[in-house]
């Protein structure tokens, strides 16, 4: 490979130079910005829920260029984290898409300029029908922000593009406003993991979420001995189901009462080992799980118990064993 020339060597310099001070002036917007929230963004959220909670309003974000594209990610984020949203384009409110705007709606409006011709006719839509709007602008005095029903307000921060023009800082301060205004919201719902799963059905995320009743091996395919079956017996029904373990029950009322695996036969290991009983070589009180449980939470479970290395959990339906839910199930669905 040929060396890199004298002048090659300060491009590359001056490349990272330009970086880190882009993402150094953005990580500073971001600065400004916290410390600049105030009871606007309360009322913010407040509006929200409360629209959430008493009319099945929707919350419209909507935007013109750069501002539009952060818009559009806000929605999907937004819709994701529990709080119903979609994106209305500024321009094409204009041309129609007003129509998707209803009296028990709130429009919430992202422009650092506030000043932006494609905003006058959703703005003035808004005031016409008593349509709460919040505006997201670098400009408080603006059109946009004098209007708005609640101001959040994005510190005055030079934008990091070196000629001052391009959206850059702006652009982020919005998406970490946006970002807070959805986390906020979650937390006054207290959306759950499962719930959140039910809106990311797909992907590696749904996979994490996934219960342990989803995972977990049916009953019918679970292997049984009570506590006086013989350990030949034991064995091989222990071969036949292949879980790598077997349940012991009490004989007449099915309780649970251990677990053989295969950790116990090689501690008890001795040439009477089949004529013993399943009570002689199982571990009492096995770790057990609930079928609503999380199967993240099961593969903590088996793999951060002190003193233990586990491969299995028995699923518990209150009293009654209702399931298996191995780490080998949980590695092939994606859990881990």
């Amino acid at each position: 490979m040929k060396p890199l020339s004298k002048q090659d060597k300060p491009r590359g310099d001056n490349d990272l130079t330009h970086a880190v001070r882009v993402l150094e002036a953005e990580a500073d917007g971001l600065q400004a910005l916290a410390r600049s929230l105030d009871d606007n963004f309360t009322k913010a959220v407040e509006a929200v829920q409360q629209m959430k909670n008493s009319s099945g309003g929707r919350l419209i974000v909507a935007g013109i260029g750069k501002s539009g594209h952060v818009a559009h990610k806000l929605a999907a984020t937004l819709a994701s984290t529990g709080t119903p949203s979609f994106f209305v384009h500024a321009g094409e409110a204009s041309h129609g898409d007003l129509g998707m705007v209803t009296e028990n709606d709130i429009v919430l409006l992202l422009s650092y300029s506030g000043e932006s011709a494609e905003l006058s006719d959703l703005i003035h839509y808004t005031r016409r029908f008593d349509v709460t709007l919040i505006a997201m602008t670098g400009k408080p005095e603006s059109t946009l922000g004098k209007h708005a029903n609640i101001l959040l307000a994005l510190p005055p921060v030079p934008e990091a593009c070196p000629n001052g023009l391009a959206p850059t800082t702006s652009t982020t301060m919005m998406m970490g406003l946006g970002d807070a205004l959805a986390v906020a919201l979650l937390e006054r719902t207290g959306l759950t993991p499962e719930q959140f799963r039910t809106f990311h059905p797909g992907g590696k995320l749904g996979q994490k979420l996934k219960t342990v009743a989803e995972i977990m091996q049916p009953l019918e395919a679970l292997p049984f001995a009570h506590i006086d079956t013989a350990m030949d017996k034991t064995l091989l029904t222990m071969t036949e189901k292949n879980m790598g373990c077997v349940i012991v029950t009490e004989k007449d009322s099915g309780a649970l009462i251990g677990i053989v695996t295969d950790g116990d036969l090689k501690r008890h290991m001795a040439p009477d080992l089949l004529s013993r009983t399943a009570s002689e070589i199982m571990s009492k009180n096995p770790k057990t799980i609930t079928t609503d449980e999380l199967a993240a939470t099961a593969v903590n479970v088996m793999t951060k118990t002190p003193g233990c290395y586990l491969t299995s959990l028995i699923v518990m339906d209150g009293t009654r064993v209702c399931g298996l839910i191995r780490l080998q199930d949980c590695l092939q669905a994606g859990v881990v």
